[in-house]
């Protein structure tokens, strides 16, 4: 991702709510900055790795980045005066993430994953790769974020009756839940989670009106949902079916069943395909318990 369009994000994203709280009340519009260096640095640090370091500035701690011994410095524009970073310390991110510091933290990363999400589907829905080959997808948003983005479920595309119309994940317009929904949820409840607080997005971003566009569907798709996975920044990304695992996969395999289950590590991603859990598989449950099953011994 590019870093400029991180902090343009970010500068959008800022607010006196997430200033540090000793100095909230010198908050201002004309001085997003002031304040977010810490919550800035551990937001940068979470994308690209480095170090977080302090300085002191005015007699006050400072907070950036370096990364390959380049400082990257996103809030420095808050002093009126360029900084001395020669004394630096290295800070491990675990002492700055005490109570207030993560709770502003977390509400600011997810303000930017939003932001950044909504750019990503401006480019979907201005997007005429496909053409006639497609419905469009009507809904505000691509990607459902759930409470957590630790997991990240993809699917293959929009379903005909499902979230694109009734805008409710794993849901129709009857608000019942979907099949593939129903045998999803009891695989998660192995490993103790609920799917309707799991992210979930599309590996093709609109509706193929014939199955066999899927393939250019999805080769036209693939930079997009690359984009928005980054900006999600998963720890593990779980690929329902055959065709989102070949997306996201740098090699190619003859049989699905070789890659089922198997945890792969691509493009800085972990990639876990699993079976699709629709009840038209004959594999969508029995088949992909033995993963999930690994999956509860790897939190344990």
């Amino acid at each position: 991702m590019d870093i400029e369009n991180i902090q343009q994000a970010l500068f959008e994203c800022y607010s006196k709510d997430l200033c540090y709280p000793k100095v909230q009340e010198d908050w201002n519009d004309n001085n997003k900055c002031f304040g977010m260096c810490a919550i800035t640095a551990l937001i940068i640090n979470d994308y690209y790795g480095g170090d977080i370091c302090k300085v002191y500035v005015d007699g006050i701690s400072h907070y950036y980045n370096l990364i390959e011994n380049k400082i990257i410095d996103l809030t420095s524009s808050q002093f009126n005066h360029q900084i001395d970073y020669k004394d630096y310390q290295i800070i491990d991110r675990q002492k700055i993430l005490m109570i207030d510091t993560k709770n502003r933290y977390n509400i600011l990363k997810i303000r930017l994953i939003q932001a950044l999400l909504r750019q990503i589907d401006e480019k979907v829905f201005n997007c005429n790769s496909c053409n006639k080959l497609v419905d469009k997808f009507p809904n505000d948003t691509t990607v459902f974020i759930g409470k957590n983005n630790d997991i990240v479920l993809v699917g293959e595309a929009p379903a005909n009756n499902g979230w694109r119309k009734s805008h409710q994940l794993w849901k129709d317009v009857n608000g019942k839940i979907l099949p593939s929904g129903i045998v999803l949820q009891k695989l998660f409840d192995i490993i103790d989670r609920d799917i309707f607080e799991t992210t979930f997005l599309e590996s093709v971003k609109c509706f193929p009106l014939e199955r066999k566009n899927l393939k250019i569907c999805s080769k036209n798709c693939k930079n997009i949902m690359l984009e928005q996975l980054r900006i999600l920044n998963p720890k593990l990304i779980i690929t329902l079916g055959e065709f989102p695992t070949r997306n996201l996969l740098d090699f190619k395999f003859d049989k699905f069943a070789d890659v089922v289950g198997n945890i792969y590590e691509v493009n800085g991603f972990r990639i876990l395909p699993i079976y699709h859990p629709s009840p038209i598989s004959p594999k969508s449950y029995t088949g992909n318990i033995p993963i999930f099953e690994k999956l509860k011994n790897l939190k344990n």
